[in-house]
């Protein structure tokens, strides 16, 4: 359990200065602002995902279900956040000094877009299979990959 905490500690600590970073020279404020909207947001994006995922898995308890969803959905969201939040912080801070066209800047946010509903697909299989590995490790059924 304490390396999965490291892990998360690490996703979100290179998400928050990868973001930052990618924000420029936009007020600290802002700065803050814009990271926990973008952390809320993919939360809730993260959640939905594991909602749609779970379906079909029969938990033996309702605890146990929330703790692996708590696990996945902060580590998810942590790597959700990192695929994305610094691409827009980047696009938010050329639109804010008005350094490219908009026409280019709609172009990387639709490109932008399609490769997180891609991430989002493959996310989508191995959050079911990974709680799918959890249960039988817990249940002990049979061999685990």
């Amino acid at each position: 359990m304490a390396l999965i905490v490291i892990t998360a500690i690490i996703i979100y600590l290179v998400l928050m200065a990868w973001t930052w970073q990618s924000l420029g020279f936009m007020a600290k404020t802002k700065k803050v602002i814009f990271m926990v909207i973008g952390i809320i947001l993919m939360y809730v994006i993260t959640l939905f995902v594991f909602q749609m995922t779970k379906g079909g898995i029969i938990y033996e308890n309702p605890e146990m279900q929330k703790g692996i969803q708590n696990i996945l959905v902060a580590i998810f969201t942590g790597i959700n956040g990192i695929i994305i939040m610094p691409q827009i912080a980047r696009i938010w801070d050329k639109i804010q000094e008005d350094e490219t066209k908009k026409e280019i800047l709609g172009k990387r946010i639709i490109i932008l877009i399609i490769v997180f509903i891609v991430c989002l697909i493959l996310e989508s299989n191995y959050m079911k299979d990974t709680q799918e590995t959890i249960l039988r490790m817990y249940q002990g059924l049979g061999d685990v990959p």
